[in-house]
């Protein structure tokens, strides 16, 4: 027979798999189909700046929601909502418009946080306290294989658009989410997660010194990846080294897909054979490692080498470092959480993360076309040294928090 709690992380992985796909696809259709139709490049950024803002407000609120409702219930929420986004865009083109498909994807984006809170938050409750290895382990599967499957996302959502088209291309997908739905409805325990206590509307701030010092920290980690990754990047290679949109878009999943395979496998690279787990040390170490690398490429591109050189091989170095950053920083606050309204702290951690996005998306756009790309990569060192300056402060060890 399984162990329960095997059988409880499995189906949450499986339904977390489910939307990742789905997600990533959905980003790669609405990008390449409205495209397609002559938005500018503006016009499909806007799309997504509503995802954006709604991760910050969701994982504010959604941490709070499942402390009353359970995990189980935001779980569900989450891919229902995302089936509603995916119905909302099979109209005619006719009625696509930019405020409409912003709409879209704002209930995608809380659709989105609220899947991404609930899993991260239920294996806490699955790993007895004495079993930190596992803990990490399972943390960093769950996280790493979700950013494979975004990248391999990427990939289906540009292959079901030239199969089938946009609109059959989206019912397929609500539809493969609405069997993934019922499945986890029948077999998720239903009070997975709920707090014993009924917490107040104020306890959405978390009053853990240890989480707040950590989501600091994560705020600066994720603004520095996306300060020079999401706009500035794709823009540079279409502008300056004359790459093809499909051809980024490429190079990009593969990163992704490449950072999710590092990223599931950072428990074996940061020593957990040896039995050990991260702690303050590992998150300022590891930080410091990362500033370096946009320094580097700046340094380098600054001296004339081949910019295209430069440019991958800073890419992959800089996303194999962030991927072993980011699984530290996800095991942290799954062990820094206080069991009861675990939600509550994680939620507020993954606020910090997407508000750490949604600055760094901005700063992307506005720093490269006023200062250039190489500014972007500055800032990001700098982001990345303020995050490991934060991490001095966390306490020495889990059990400190």
């Amino acid at each position: 027979m399984m162990n329960s709690a095997v059988q409880q992380y499995i189906i949450i992985t499986l339904s977390y798999w489910a939307f990742t796909l789905t997600d990533g696809a959905l980003r790669m259709l609405v990008i390449l189909y409205f495209h397609q139709l002559g938005y500018s490049p503006l016009e499909i950024a806007s799309l997504f700046l509503l995802y954006e803002m709604c991760g910050v407000v969701t994982n504010l609120l959604g941490g709070w929601v499942a402390a009353h409702w359970g995990l189980n219930t935001t779980l569900h929420v989450g891919l229902a909502l995302q089936i509603i986004a995916l119905a909302m865009l099979m109209l005619p083109p006719s009625y696509l418009t930019v405020v409409y498909v912003m709409l879209a994807q704002a209930i995608s984006g809380v659709a989105k946080d609220l899947n991404k809170m609930s899993a991260k938050s239920s294996i806490k409750l699955l790993v007895p306290k004495e079993a930190q290895g596992k803990l990490y382990q399972w943390v960093s599967l769950l996280t790493g294989s979700k950013n494979t499957l975004k990248g391999v996302g990427f990939f289906l959502g540009s292959l079901l658009l030239a199969v089938f088209g946009f609109r059959l291309a989206i019912a397929i997908m609500a539809a493969a989410l609405l069997g993934v739905l019922v499945l986890s409805f029948i077999l998720l325990k239903k009070d997975l997660g709920k707090a014993r206590f009924k917490p107040k509307f104020t306890d959405i701030f978390s009053k853990s010194a240890a989480v707040n010092r950590l989501s600091a920290a994560r705020f600066f980690l994720f603004g520095a990846r996306d300060v020079w990754f999401v706009i500035a990047l794709p823009v540079f290679l279409q502008e300056h080294l004359n790459w093809s949109a499909t051809e980024v878009g490429t190079m990009l999943a593969s990163w992704v897909i490449a950072y999710g395979i590092v990223q599931s496998f950072a428990p074996v690279i940061t020593g957990i054979r040896s039995g050990k787990v991260p702690a303050r040390k590992s998150a300022v170490s590891w930080a410091f490692l990362l500033a370096i690398i946009p320094l580097v490429m700046a340094g380098l591109m600054q001296q004339g080498l081949p910019l295209e050189k430069v440019l991958i091989i800073g890419l992959f170095s800089f996303g194999a470092f962030f991927a072993i950053n980011s699984a530290v920083h996800s095991y942290l606050i799954v062990a820094y959480a206080d069991e009861q309204g675990v939600s509550l702290d994680i939620g507020f951690y993954y606020m910090a993360n997407a508000l750490g996005r949604l600055v760094g998306t901005i700063l992307s756009g506005w720093v490269y076309q006023s200062f250039g790309f190489m500014a972007c990569l500055l800032i990001s060192a700098g982001f990345i040294l303020l995050a490991s300056l934060i991490s001095l402060s966390l306490p020495q060890s889990h059990q400190g928090a």
